[in-house]
């Protein structure tokens, strides 16, 4: 008889930046699958989605990974559902309209290392700063690379539990890094992206570090983090139009605050038309234009039209689930314009 620990992970109700929470449940004889997870239950009294005298609230299993860091070990991805098996409010994963999964998605997470001694990324000196911004993009040494160890580990760790992990490297400030994610269908990439992060933040434990997603932790002339959207669908997998895919972009310009609205948190201290972005007061879009909300690939341009947009605007902290579903929700408005027209 074998026992196997099912670590079930969900998100808290905390407003506007919901975190993970998570624990392990043990089973015998189980088989792997993800319909034999059974539902579990959880005090949301203390996660702020329940009172205390009605406090249980119920962990729906959606998806599930092998855990590369445990012995018999599991990741599970958990919907947080009321005790009467409904969605519960703060699940934003039930309410993505992409039930035939027809919406591609490939986020790119940023995040800064940082050390809880200090409390400062990784190669900032205390008190002091480092050099400049400009050699740490992409770098190679000790002089401008830093944390290479606990990323090298992170990505191992992603494409042994089978997530589709496409890629890693330092990005533009000093101890900030970014990791990229693809998938088919909006539930599915969502669900990478936050077990992703489960790992590393799991990680950084062992290492004395912690991960900061905040837009915006060191200020002044650093580059904040985002969580770019690269999405797809098959109008702009297929539609040939440059016509078409400006009718796209020019969608998400009147819904402008509603996408700001879960976009993430203090992402107004990000999103000021430096550090390659746009303002947040403002919408734009253009080929190539990484200072732009709305990015248009050069490969799709080259292509005839035919690929997909990046969203520059959400934050390194948003909640790739109400992302997507907030961008799925503007581009079938267009799809259904195209399809009358």
């Amino acid at each position: 008889m074998s026992k196997a620990k099912l670590e079930y992970i969900w998100l808290d109700g905390y407003y506007p930046t919901q975190n993970m929470r998570s624990k392990t449940k043990i089973e015998e004889d189980f088989s792997g699958k993800l319909e034999d997870c059974p539902i579990w239950s959880f005090d949301g009294s203390s996660t702020k989605q329940a009172e205390g005298g009605d406090s249980d609230c119920l962990l729906k299993p959606v998806a599930i990974y092998p855990d590369p860091a445990r012995k018999n070990g599991y990741l599970v991805m958990a919907e947080v559902l009321n005790a009467d098996g409904t969605p519960h409010e703060t699940n934003g994963r039930a309410q993505i309209d992409d039930e035939n999964d027809d919406f591609w998605f490939g986020f790119e997470q940023e995040y800064f290392i940082m050390d809880t001694k200090t409390e400062l990324p990784l190669g900032f000196p205390v008190g002091g700063y480092p050099g400049p911004q400009g050699l740490y993009y992409c770098s190679v040494g000790g002089k401008n690379t830093h944390g290479r160890d606990i990323v090298e580990e992170h990505a191992d760790l992603c494409i042994e539990a089978g997530l589709n992990f496409e890629g890693i490297n330092q990005e533009v400030a000093c101890g900030q890094w970014e990791f990229q994610i693809f998938a088919k269908g909006a539930k599915n990439a969502g669900d990478q992206i936050w077990v992703a992060r489960y790992l590393l933040d799991r990680l950084a434990e062992q290492y004395q570090y912690y991960i900061e997603y905040h837009p915006k932790p060191v200020k002044g002339d650093w580059n904040g983090s985002g969580m770019h959207a690269n999405f797809s669908n098959t109008l702009l997998r297929t539609c040939g139009s440059k016509e078409i895919y400006d009718k796209v972009c020019e969608a998400f310009r009147p819904v402008t605050k509603e996408h700001i609205e879960v976009y993430g948190e203090f992402n107004d201290e990000r999103l000021t038309g430096l550090h390659e972005t746009a303002s947040i007061n403002d919408f734009s879009y253009g080929v190539s234009d990484r200072g732009a909300s709305i990015r248009i690939p050069i490969i799709t341009v080259e292509k005839g039209y035919k690929g997909w947009l990046e969203d520059r605007r959400p934050a390194s902290n948003a909640d790739p689930y109400k992302v997507a579903g907030r961008i799925i929700e503007t581009v079938k408005n267009v799809e259904v314009e195209v399809a009358t027209a």
